[in-house]
């Protein structure tokens, strides 16, 4: 069974740092793609980052423009995670955080709806 699961979310400070983990079973991380999404309360859900390797596409990453320079997505294979390390978090980053996958032969999406897979999703809260 395909399934995401996120961890690492909390309370931080303006300006400080969290690293989000999307552990994955069922598969491995070739020919998948990851991507990381987020919602606040009262607003549609949106893209922060996407992460792919497939048999076509060796490394494809890609960022929403609000979280370029800031966020990070990488991923171990081994351990069959992806991570989101996030700096310089600011209070309209507060959301809950979802990771979700869906097969690919290419790159990878910043499209919600191309993803079939979705994990539980962790709160991330940017508060002094």
């Amino acid at each position: 069974q395909v399934q995401p699961a996120e961890s690492g979310g909390g309370l931080v400070q303006p300006g400080g740092s969290l690293r989000l983990s999307c552990a994955v079973s069922g598969f491995s991380l070739e020919g998948y793609a990851i991507g990381w999404f987020r919602q606040a309360p009262g607003k549609e859900r949106e893209a922060v980052s996407c992460i792919s390797k497939s048999a076509r596409i060796t490394s494809y990453i890609s960022y929403a423009d609000s979280v370029k320079g800031r966020f990070t997505i990488s991923r171990d294979v081994t351990k069959k995670t992806v991570y989101l390390q996030m700096n310089n978090l600011q209070p309209e980053d507060t959301a809950v955080y979802y990771c979700a996958t869906t097969p690919t032969l290419y790159g990878c999406t910043l499209t919600w709806g191309d993803y079939g897979y979705w994990g539980q999703g962790t709160q991330v809260t940017v508060s002094s």
